[in-house]
């Protein structure tokens, strides 16, 4: 016989991880099947010292919790404990699944809980043992968080910048201090009014729609041009708020700090060439590594790890993801004294590689220069060669290079010395080059010489957050570049380009942003604005979302058609005191339609 003694019906709500059941059940529980003896059940309870236990079926599905009194009671009546489990009384608490959150679990106020699956199979029990542990966890990081948020607020009130901060409707959850005085509103009164009704001239709202920062922005306030920064906060896929930032009292500071730069660069100038081996050229803007998703932080790490040796480095990725971008970022993080050469394997003719790379002598072979010519790798003394696409490098090359990264020297064309090399090697392909070693189309001794460190560039598609970053960036910079009035994207048009699958990646983005550029006339850029390609695959998903919306539709129509049956199937029967005859004659349908329908709603 089986009691159900508690019957609470639980609201599943979602949260992360921690809450859930599955991260604090005993997962290893013990339990006793219902067609052994309560001799047995009891020895199994005095050696592990329980005083509930699970009773299961053969199928190992959950029948209830059998206590340690329940057990006593029945020894008294039968000594010798021969009734089967099956044959006492069993207690049926509520049983939980692993998805549950351990915050609904509180209210049920049970001693034990079976955690099953959906087909009612044990998976684990919720003891007060978990729910200690769970609570004594829970209440170290409320503290935590208690105290994150108390560093928090003294950081917000002691910055020196005015800092702001805004929800996903613009309204003001955070006025620190240093905005309150410059705008002469207390943090009390500006916060949950709209930004715009606090502060002169925002765009802040626009960045929780658009998604793109904007930084170094000059913004009047008050009368005074001030630069500010405004950076969207994401939650996941989705932008929740936004932070402004005023970095600056005002422009003035920053010509000050500009003529002090100019004065620092006249003298300490020096004149070069483009390859000086005295100086390392300032390409910063050129190694800037834009995004700041998951997928590029993690690649920018390796980077930054890469700078700090002289191992070689071998870059891969699709085409357009910005390996040289990488590879030049590496070489301005390192401690190199010389230049950047950059080599495009896969622009040079067979004939002229080696003396590309290694330079020639004078007479060397017919129109050669007087006095011969550097190559790439002497060029790159003391800095970096970037060989890129060095996939489609000749394999007569590949043995040269494999020679030269060997020995460290190599010979110009027509020379007969040797000269040291001392360049680090950086190499990119978008070729797999594991499967041309397989084709011995490359050579495996020299894939394993470059591949010592590997940087792969993940695809934009792959990094979506990362693209209103770039749009703002590259927005500005083809604006600058043509000298036309600033745009911006409406936030139609940026959800479009998120949505976008990029396949020639940041290459595509870009070419596609000078192109909407030099065609849109109006300041703000629509959807309507942006390439067909774009626009079609937009509209496509939309129909997709609309198509799953009609089928969940249909399904939701079909499933309440099917209660309703249901429904006037048991009335049925229960108005002719279940004669199915009767039953299909007053439905009807056939009696056979009937026993059909009655086995498929599981009706008895």
């Amino acid at each position: 016989m089986v009691y159900n003694e508690m019957a609470i019906r639980k609201e599943k709500i979602s949260s992360n991880d921690f809450f859930q059941v599955e991260r604090w059940m005993n997962t290893a529980p013990i339990c006793i099947c219902s067609t052994q003896t309560v001799w047995e059940a009891a020895k199994i309870m005095e050696q592990t010292e329980l005083d509930v236990m699970l009773v299961v079926d053969e199928n190992d599905q959950l029948v209830g919790l059998l206590s340690f009194r329940t057990i006593l009671s029945n020894l008294l009546k039968d000594s010798t404990g021969s009734s089967l489990i099956e044959d006492i009384p069993v207690y049926l608490y509520d049983s939980v699944r692993p998805t549950d959150q351990m915050t609904d679990i509180v209210k049920m106020q049970a001693e034990c809980l079976p955690v099953v699956d959906q087909s009612n199979k044990i998976l684990g029990i919720i003891t007060p043992k978990e729910m200690m542990n769970f609570y004594t966890k829970s209440m170290s990081i409320v503290q935590k968080k208690r105290n994150a948020i108390e560093i928090l607020s003294s950081v917000l009130e002691s910055a020196y910048e005015g800092i702001a901060v805004v929800d996903e409707f613009g309204i003001l959850i955070e006025f620190n201090e240093a905005y309150s005085r410059f705008t002469g509103i207390s943090r009390e009164e500006a916060i949950g009014r709209h930004v715009t009704e606090v502060i002169d001239n925002t765009n802040l709202h626009v960045t929780v729609k658009t998604a793109i920062p904007e930084r170094g922005v000059i913004q009047n306030i008050q009368g005074q041009d001030m630069v500010v920064h405004r950076i969207p906060i994401w939650e996941g896929e989705r932008v929740v708020g936004a932070i402004g930032m005023l970095i600056f009292e005002g422009v003035t500071e920053i010509y000050k700090i500009y003529e002090n730069l100019q004065m620092n660069y006249r003298n300490k100038r020096v004149e070069g060439s483009p390859y000086s081996k005295n100086n390392k050229k300032n390409d910063a803007e050129s190694s800037q590594v834009l995004g700041t998703s998951k997928e590029i932080s993690e690649v920018k790490r390796i980077a930054r790890r890469a700078a700090k040796t002289a191992a070689t480095v071998l870059i891969t990725g699709e085409s357009g993801t910005g390996k040289e971008v990488f590879a030049r970022n590496i070489h301005q993080l390192s401690s190199s004294l010389g230049p950047f050469v950059s080599v495009n394997c896969g622009a040079i003719p067979e004939a002229l590689f080696e003396s590309e790379l290694f330079g020639y002598e004078e007479g060397a072979f017919t129109g050669a220069k007087k006095g011969g010519k550097q190559g790439k790798f002497e060029l790159a003394e003391k800095g970096i060669i970037f060989l890129d696409e060095i996939g489609e490098m000749p394999l007569t090359m590949q043995t040269k290079l494999l020679r030269v990264l060997q020995e460290k020297e190599a010979e110009r064309v027509g020379g007969v010395a040797k000269y040291k090399i001392n360049a680090r090697i950086i190499a990119a392909t978008n070729k797999n080059l594991e499967e041309m070693v397989s084709n011995k189309t490359f050579r495996e001794d020299l894939y394993y010489r470059l591949n010592i460190i590997n940087i792969h560039v993940p695809p934009l598609r792959k990094r979506r957050q990362d693209i209103p970053i770039l749009l703002s960036y590259y927005l500005k910079e083809v604006c600058n570049k043509y000298h036309m009035p600033m745009k911006s994207f409406n936030p139609d048009a940026v959800s479009a380009l998120m949505s976008y699958p990029w396949k020639g990646n940041i290459r595509e983005l870009i070419n596609t942003i000078e192109q909407i550029v030099t065609l849109v006339d109006s300041q703000e850029i629509h959807l309507v604005h942006l390439p067909h390609s774009i626009k079609e695959m937009q509209w496509e998903q939309a129909e997709e979302v609309t198509d799953v919306k009609n089928v969940s539709l249909l399904e939701k129509a079909k499933s309440m058609g099917e209660q309703m049956e249901k429904e006037s199937i048991i009335k049925a029967l229960t108005h002719t005191g279940g004669n199915k005859t009767k039953a299909a004659e007053m439905l009807g349908i056939h009696r056979t339609t009937l026993y059909q329908k009655i086995k498929k709603y599981d009706i008895y």
